[in-house]
């Protein structure tokens, strides 16, 4: 059985880890390389960093600092943000990544995904999928959690800025008949806010795809972790906040995990 992962997130902007509470009220948490490095020796699995000014900025990724990231660590490194073409893809390999993150650029060009696909090969194509979600006409309370029968998740880009009328279901199933390998799904509406993640928006999407589906936004503690995969079907989970502030650790949340039954790497008895 494969092992579920564990994956602490790097939120970088103006060259500087951030976070903030539903993709807004940034906080400086540190510097990409120095948590990196600090993550990988704690046990973590892999690492995202996301470069969250450069769509909304119109820019390409952040290349220097990704280079300074990606020499510090020896575990997979996924890199996110103004990746617009199969050259700019090319060029953040070249940095150091071993999986490159599409998002708004595909939402935008959808066949970016499988030019990307046949050049460097879906393992190497991870598609983020933000989403919000969608009150039913009956409901207008704004209420999240739940998931029944009219459940429903639309698609923001640029930074979670811009709305595309996109069902976050159907576009995880496109992406992936596209070429995605991998499909990283944040919760706007958790993000940040430590009410544990978004499971029927998770299982909703894990349930029509037969890629790993990376779960994002919300978590507080271990037993998220746990739920996420357990009740929303994630193969992977991954979080910010709590591991930047040291409100739970990485081997924390692996020994939740194993606890429960869920297959894990567990940390070196050294880590912290």
């Amino acid at each position: 059985m494969l092992r579920r992962r564990v994956i602490p997130c790097l939120d970088v902007n103006g060259g500087r880890v951030v976070k903030g509470t539903r993709f807004v009220d940034l906080t400086d948490e540190g510097d990409p390389p120095e948590l990196a490095e600090r993550y990988a020796a704690e046990g973590a699995d892999e690492i995202v960093f996301l470069d969250i000014g450069a769509a909304p900025e119109g820019r390409g990724t952040l290349l220097e600092i990704v280079e300074r990231t990606a020499r510090r660590v020896f575990i997979p490194l996924t890199v996110g943000g103004g990746v617009r073409s199969v050259e700019e893809m090319r060029d953040v390999l070249r940095a150091g990544a071993d999986k490159v993150s599409l998002n708004t650029a595909a939402v935008a060009d959808p066949d970016l995904i499988a030019r990307c696909a046949v050049r460097f090969g879906r393992q190497a194509v991870v598609v983020a999928i933000d989403a919000r979600r969608v009150a039913p006409a009956a409901d207008q309370s704004g209420r999240v959690g739940g998931g029944g029968p009219d459940a429903a998740w639309e698609v923001l880009v640029r930074g979670g800025r811009d709305l595309t009328g996109l069902d976050a279901v159907a576009w995880a199933e496109r992406a992936v008949a596209l070429g995605a390998g991998e499909l990283l799904v944040t919760s706007i509406d958790r993000d940040g806010t430590q009410a544990g993640f978004d499971t029927a928006l998770l299982r909703a999407i894990s349930t029509r795809v037969r890629v790993p589906v990376i779960a994002s936004g919300g978590a507080a503690g271990p037993a998220d972790f746990v739920a996420a995969i357990v009740e929303g079907g994630a193969d992977a989970v991954l979080a910010a906040s709590i591991f930047h502030r040291r409100l739970h650790s990485i081997a924390e949340v692996k020994a939740a995990m194993a606890a429960a039954g869920l297959p894990v790497r567990l940390a070196s008895a050294g880590a912290v």
